[in-house]
């Protein structure tokens, strides 16, 4: 049975229509991930964080349309205790069942209609440990936190439809102690006192985004401001010690940005950043969306262009599944060789060489990682890379500079999959491809030459 809320019953409902919704969309590599019967619009995250009980009390208010007519639906949200939930301003019952709440609301959503749910909750987050051994989610740290969410983290620390392909606009307000800079996605659209000596900023991502591409980070950050690419607002933040050291190269971040632009074609949102944590915090770079989070020792130029690149290929165009996930990887790998060759005199056919000279790249093909612990292993980014080189060498420079602008065009603020991508570079090239899939991208070895 469903729990019902303290302060009575919700009613029964005659006439019924509607189904559940499913509690799960069938994803590969994550089943469970993400639910069906809605697409949310909108998240409005209200979220008030006590670093030393390392405390979180929040409320989501989420706008969503229902794709069918729905008798209850589902929202991923790992731990955390929900005091109450609403649907429509009306109370609605729930209850929870592993990393799944199921609402049901008083009056039936039929297909079509926009609704709205607001989900008070409060706990201590804790992080999730990957299948590869990665950990991720909401992350404490000696004096805030870190919050980081690909691929399941984001259900650490609010509830919604956690996977990529229901992107979402965001506004997100942060309250901390007034000593700790608090930082998120997007533009920062206000910042003034709360009670209790602290500080309530709300950061808003105008732009459809990820779940896993939501952020937060609050901490004793020295931040940077400025613009790129005639106007973008750009921040950077730091940890105060490692400042000096990440100086020179937080101050380049708006000339890649052009060099980028330049390559991929518009930049596709309206702030731009990068966060530099210390070594030990996380264990791997992360794309989130407007603002990449790095640890101090990745720092640096390759690491900086292929998170940027990310906002292209990625975050931009976002898989429709996580088995997708080489369009982002491999395009962000890729983004590398092209920055080397230009920049630095190293071709991208050296790059190539090096990687197929690699065993451990041709362990599985780039399009069908065996297990969610494969997802973000070395065939999806190198090997990812060498499809794209191959397909250059195939198509010669001039279409395959075409071809990156026109996919990153095609599916601005979109998903796609990896046969959108196949089929768009054989409309583009004018010719069958086939061969070239069958090897680089999905064949099981390596091919005896280059």
């Amino acid at each position: 049975m469903l729990g019902l809320l303290a302060g009575g019953c919700v009613p029964e409902t005659g006439g019924v229509r509607g189904g559940p919704g499913a509690a799960g969309l069938r994803d590969p590599y994550f089943p469970k991930l993400g639910n069906g019967g809605y697409d949310v619009r909108h998240y409005a995250l209200d979220l008030a964080f006590d670093p030393a009980a390392g405390r979180l009390d929040g409320t989501a208010r989420i706008t969503a349309r229902a794709t069918r007519d729905l008798s209850a639906f589902n929202l991923d949200l790992a731990g955390l205790t929900v005091e109450r939930a609403d649907v429509d301003g009306e109370p609605a019952a729930f209850n929870r069942a592993g990393g799944e709440l199921t609402l049901r609301p008083r009056d039936e959503l039929s297909e079509g209609a926009e609704f709205t749910v607001t989900v008070v909750y409060s706990g201590v987050p804790e992080p999730l440990t990957d299948a590869d051994g990665s950990t991720e989610g909401w992350l404490n740290t000696a004096d805030g936190a870190l919050a980081v969410g690909e691929p399941a983290g984001s259900t650490t620390w609010f509830p919604g439809n956690h996977h990529p392909s229901d992107k979402a606009t965001y506004e997100i307000a942060l309250t901390a102690p007034s000593r700790l800079q608090a930082l998120s996605n997007g533009v920062r659209v206000s910042s003034g006192p709360a009670s209790g000596g602290r500080t309530r900023t709300v950061w808003r991502q105008a732009e459809p985004m990820a779940s896993y591409l939501a952020t937060v980070m609050i901490g004793r950050y020295a931040t940077t401001t400025g613009t790129a690419l005639g106007g973008v607002p750009v921040v950077t933040a730091v940890e105060p010690s490692l400042g000096p050291a990440t100086a020179a190269l937080r101050a380049e971040l708006p000339t890649f940005l052009a060099r980028l632009r330049e390559r991929f074609g518009p930049y596709p949102f309206g702030a731009a950043g990068a966060v530099v944590v210390p070594d030990g915090l996380i264990g791997y770079a992360l794309e989130t969306q407007t603002r990449p989070v790095l640890p101090a020792s990745a720092f640096d130029r390759a690491t900086l262009v292929h998170e940027l690149a990310h906002q292209w290929f990625g975050n931009s165009v976002t898989p429709e599944s996580w088995q997708d996930i080489w369009l982002n990887e491999g395009f962000a790998t890729y983004a590398e060789w092209l920055y080397a060759e230009e920049y630095e005199s190293v071709p991208a056919r050296r790059r190539f060489e090096a990687a197929f000279a690699e065993d451990a790249n041709w362990a599985f093909p780039p399009a069908d990682p065996p297990t969610a612990g494969d997802l973000f292993g070395a065939p999806v980014y190198q090997r990812g890379a060498m499809v794209l080189h191959k397909l250059r060498e195939a198509v010669g420079d001039e279409v395959f500079d075409e071809l990156l602008r026109g996919w990153a065009a095609k599916y601005r603020h979109a998903n796609a999959s990896t046969e959108d991508f196949t089929a768009y570079a054989e409309g583009v090239a004018g010719r069958d491809l086939g061969e070239l899939w069958d090897v680089w991208l999905y064949g099981d070895g390596r091919p005896e030459k280059p």
